[in-house]
Parts: C-alpha cells; sequence; structure tokens
C-alpha cells in the first residue's frame, strides 16, 4: 500500500522553489507601461461596476502611462485597502477584465487590469502611509477575525480617529490570506506584510488566540464596546457523509493548505503519490495542483456534475490541467476503502441529471486506489461562537443575516465576509463588506442611527 512520502528527495530544492514560485510575475516597468496604454480610459467604463470595490481603474491605469504610480497606487487604496493582495488572487477574468471594452474586436484580449493594479501597489513610494488617522474619538470598536473583510474594517475605522481591538482565533492576522491561499499566489509573506501595512495607520490593537464563544462571549463584547463587526468566516468543513471518513489519509484540503503555507521545508512535508480531491470551486484547484507542485504522482480533482458547474473558473479549470491533475467529472464518492485505518482507494458513482435536472446516481462505480483524499466541498458557518450568549445574530440559513449596510439583527453588531448571506466568497467582496460595514458603524457612533 502506498502512503504518504516524504523523503527528502522527492523533488530537488531547485524544483521546490520553482513549483512555488509567483506563478503571475510582476510586470517591468517597460511592460507595465505598454500594458497601461492599451487602455481606452472610457468615460463610462464597464469594468469599474464589474469590481465589487468600485476602483477608479481608468483612473488608476491613466496614472501608470503618465508615470504618477504613487497616484495609481492611492486610487486603488482608497477603494480597497487590500488591493495589492487582490491583484494576486482576485479572478480578475470574470470580474473586471471580463468587462473590459479590450475583449470585443478586433484584439479580443482584455487590459490585464489585475497586473497593473499589484504593479501599481508594489511600485508605490512606501516611506510614508497613504492614510492619515484623525482625532481620537475615544469610542472602540471590536472587530471579530483579521481577515480581509475584519481587516478593511478595522483600517476604515481607525482612519476615523476611533479605537480598535482587532480579535482572531489564529496564531497569525490575515485569514484566508495566510493560512487558506495557494502559497504560489501570495509568496514571499505577502499576506503578513500586508497587514502591517495597515496597521501602520495606528489605532488597531491586536488580540491573538481568541476565539469568540470560549474566550469571551458577544454579550460581553457588546458591553465592553462602542460596537463590534463579525468578519468570522465559515469555520466548519462539509462532511462526505461515507463511512470510514475519520481514518488516517482523510483530510480537509483547507487544513492542507495551512499546513503547506506555513512550513519552512516543503522537502520535509508529507503528501501522497496517489491523491483524489472532492470538489469543483478554488479550494479544490489550490490543493490539487501544490500536491502536484509538490511531488505527487497522480492527482485526480472529482466533481459531481459537468465541469461548467465547477464554481472554479474555466481559468483556473485550466492552470489544473495545466499542472497535470485530472478533472473527473459527472462522479460522486459512494464509499472508501480502508485498511488498517488508513484509506487506500474511493469507489466513485457515476452521475446524471433526471428529467426535472435532479442529480442522480446511475449505480456504475469507478473504483480508484489513493493513499489520500481531500475534501474541497465547501465550508460552514459555526454557529458556536455565539455560545454563552444572551441574544445571538439571527441567521439566514447557515450564516448570519444582514441588512444592505451589513447590520445583523443586533442593534450594534455587524457582520461581513464569508459568514454572511451575501456574494460569493472572494476576497474582494469579503473588502467591501468590511469598508461598508466600517461606513455604517462610523455614522452609528456620530449618531445617525438610521443610516449606521
Amino acid at each position: 500500500m502506498n502512503r504518504p512520502d516524504i523523503h527528502s528527495g522527492r523533488l530537488s530544492a531547485e524544483e521546490y522553489c520553482r513549483n512555488f514560485a509567483d506563478i503571475k510575475p510582476a510586470l517591468s516597468n517597460y511592460e507595465a507601461h505598454i500594458e497601461a496604454n492599451r487602455c481606452l480610459y472610457c468615460e463610462a467604463a464597464p469594468c469599474i461596476p464589474a469590481c465589487p470595490t468600485g476602483i477608479n481603474i481608468p483612473s488608476f491605469i491613466n496614472r501608470i502611462a503618465t508615470n504618477n504610480i504613487d497616484g495609481a497606487a492611492q486610487a486603488i487604496l482608497d477603494a480597497n485597502i487590500l488591493g495589492g493582495s487582490c491583484a494576486r488572487v482576485c479572478p480578475t477574468e470574470i470580474l473586471c477584465e471580463q468587462a473590459c471594452v479590450r475583449n470585443h474586436e478586433p484584439e479580443c484580449k482584455a487590459v490585464t487590469i489585475g497586473r497593473l493594479q499589484r504593479y501599481a501597489i508594489d511600485n508605490r513610494q512606501a516611506d510614508d502611509h497613504p492614510f492619515t488617522r484623525l482625532p481620537d474619538t475615544g469610542k472602540t470598536i471590536a472587530v471579530v477575525g483579521s481577515g480581509p473583510a475584519g481587516l478593511a474594517c478595522a483600517h476604515h475605522l481607525a482612519r476615523e480617529g476611533h479605537n480598535i481591538t482587532l480579535f482572531d482565533a489564529w496564531e497569525k492576522p490575515g485569514g484566508l490570506n495566510e493560512y487558506g491561499i495557494a502559497s504560489y499566489k501570495l509568496v514571499d509573506s505577502y499576506a503578513r506584510q500586508e497587514v502591517d501595512f495597515v496597521m501602520e495607520i495606528g489605532g488597531i490593537k491586536q488580540e491573538s488566540s481568541f476565539r469568540l464563544g470560549q474566550s469571551i462571549s458577544l454579550d460581553q463584547l457588546r458591553k465592553q464596546f462602542s460596537a463590534v463587526f463579525l468578519g468570522l468566516g465559515l469555520g466548519g468543513c462539509n462532511t462526505l457523509g461515507l463511512e470510514g471518513e475519520q481514518v488516517a489519509g482523510v483530510e480537509d484540503a483547507l487544513s492542507a493548505i495551512s499546513r503547506l503555507r506555513q512550513c519552512n521545508d516543503l522537502s520535509q512535508l508529507p503528501v501522497g503519490k496517489r491523491i483524489v480531491v472532492i470538489g469543483g470551486g478554488n479550494t479544490a484547484i489550490d490543493i490539487a495542483c501544490q500536491c502536484k507542485r509538490l511531488g505527487a504522482e497522480e492527482v485526480t480533482i472529482a466533481y459531481r456534475r459537468g465541469s461548467q458547474w465547477m464554481s472554479a473558473t474555466p481559468h483556473e479549470q485550466a492552470f489544473a490541467r495545466d499542472n497535470g491533475v485530472r478533472i473527473l467529472s459527472w462522479v460522486q464518492p459512494s464509499s472508501l476503502l480502508t485498511e488498517d485505518g488508513r484509506v487506500t482507494g474511493i469507489n466513485l458513482e457515476k452521475t446524471t441529471l433526471d428529467v426535472n435536472d435532479n442529480l442522480q446516481g446511475t449505480g456504475e462505480i469507478t473504483t480508484i486506489p489513493i493513499d489520500t483524499l481531500y475534501k474541497a466541498i465547501g465550508q460552514n458557518f459555526l454557529a458556536d461562537c455565539f455560545a454563552n450568549a444572551n441574544e445571538s445574530p439571527e441567521l439566514n440559513g447557515s450564516r448570519i443575516a444582514t441588512d444592505k449596510n451589513f447590520r445583523t439583527s443586533l442593534s450594534n453588531v455587524w457582520a461581513g465576509g464569508d459568514c454572511i448571506d451575501k456574494d460569493p466568497d472572494l476576497t474582494v467582496h469579503a473588502v467591501e463588506h468590511g469598508k461598508q460595514a466600517a461606513h455604517a458603524i462610523h455614522q452609528y457612533l456620530q449618531g445617525d442611527i438610521e443610516n449606521g
């Protein structure tokens, strides 16, 4: 039976370095100026509303073209304080770049907005923080969760002069940018560098290893602080519901990605030889590609519907195939094969759609020998964070319900990011949630209850 291989000779040091280098290398000065001059600077630019944070894209690109790099960076950061990471991880091919008018004939190729955004952020003069904090208001806000939503909320409130305590369950701040993004998308500790940049505004105190519902209750936070923002993310991983799912070799994909991102010696990181990933989103793509880049021999993504239904974009799917990952569609896990407390294989049942377009199994089974199975079938919100609270926010399904201003059913509690019932689970949406909630909280603290 094949077991995870951790011998140091699996790949050379040069191969590890190459495999986990930046997959979107930075533009040179020459490349950036050539690309910036392709922009038509449309008066009613369709790329702006296609950006969830509303960055004035033609404006910042025009500033690059005219050598005003600091001005370009300022235009980005005004709308998106995490513009650097979003430039690296956003699926720009289905957002701003999909809306670009250059997609039409004769070029049929969008301006590479994401790479230009990265160029502007990376090349700004970093001597001074681009924002100034207003005089101290004496108001205190608890921001629970230091992922993109929490960071954006904390930064915007700190700019207004409020005092923020940023709580997080993890040892390091950054949320999924630190723990859940493929290593080749955010390299060289960029997630931590961006957190440090956010903190430079001042007025933000960090508290790590803090778990809401255990370290302190929501009731206590509401009493101690003028307002509370919840950027809790999704702490639970969905299960397959199969017998033997708890055996060795079966793992949540995000846990594996987190371990990889925090590893200092990839040659000592266990990786299976034959791997199956269950799921069809970006997390499935990320873990599959990273396993191949770690030296796995066979990696298969198994998805219950056709590839056009996968939440991973066609660009991400193509990237997986380019990495040698097989994508097997119209199959669902039926049962696991185990031996001595470890997974050895998986039975996949062929699926189809009935006359009402409901998914159903056909009874046809394919067996794949494996030594590792990763589950990437989505996450769920863990409501136990509201333990010991007399009042907790209302849920819409399995997520926190919020109004148009991101306020929950509790008068002084707002929420944003993956834990709420709005928008796809993308970094850029989380940033916008935090920004909009900060505006509403500020209005509330100013006494404008209706707008808050």
